[in-house]
C-alpha cells in the first residue's frame, strides 16, 4: 500500500505597518499540522498588529489542522496579541463553523489589506 503524498506549503509576510500574514495551502491534517504549530514559534506575535492566517489555498483541514490553529490563536492571546483566519472556501467554512472555531478565532472574509490589494498574492495554480 502506498502513503499518499500530502502537501502543504506557509508562506509568511510580515509588513512594517500591519499584521503578519500567514498563507495556508494544500492539506492541513494530522500529517501536516506540525508544520505549521512550528510555524507559529516563529512568528512575532507580541510586536506585531496580529496575525492573519489566510487559508484561501487550503483543500482540507481535519480536527488536527483545528487544534494547530486554535493553539496559534492561544500564542497570539498570550502575547497579547490577535489571530484571525481569512479567505476559507465554503465546504471549509461550514466545517469551522460548525465546530465553533467562529466562536474563538474571526472570520474574514477576505485575506485583503483595507486599501483591497491582495494581503498575499494568489496561488497561481
Amino acid at each position: 500500500m502506498t502513503e499518499i503524498e500530502r502537501t502543504l506549503t506557509i508562506t509568511q509576510q510580515s509588513d512594517a505597518d500591519g499584521p503578519v500574514r500567514l498563507r495556508v495551502a494544500g492539506e492541513l491534517d494530522h500529517h501536516t499540522a506540525h508544520r505549521l504549530r512550528e510555524t507559529f514559534t516563529s512568528v512575532p506575535f507580541a510586536t506585531s498588529g496580529g496575525v492573519i492566517v489566510d487559508l484561501s489555498g487550503l483543500d482540507y483541514c481535519d480536527s488536527t489542522g483545528l487544534t494547530a490553529l486554535i493553539t496559534g490563536h492561544h500564542q497570539a492571546k498570550s502575547a497579547g496579541s490577535t489571530l484571525s483566519i481569512a479567505g476559507l472556501r465554503p465546504h471549509l467554512e461550514r466545517v469551522f463553523r460548525i465546530a465553533g472555531i467562529d466562536q474563538v478565532i474571526p472570520l474574514l472574509p477576505t485575506p485583503e489589506r483595507p486599501s483591497g490589494e491582495p494581503a498575499i498574492p494568489s496561488d497561481p495554480r
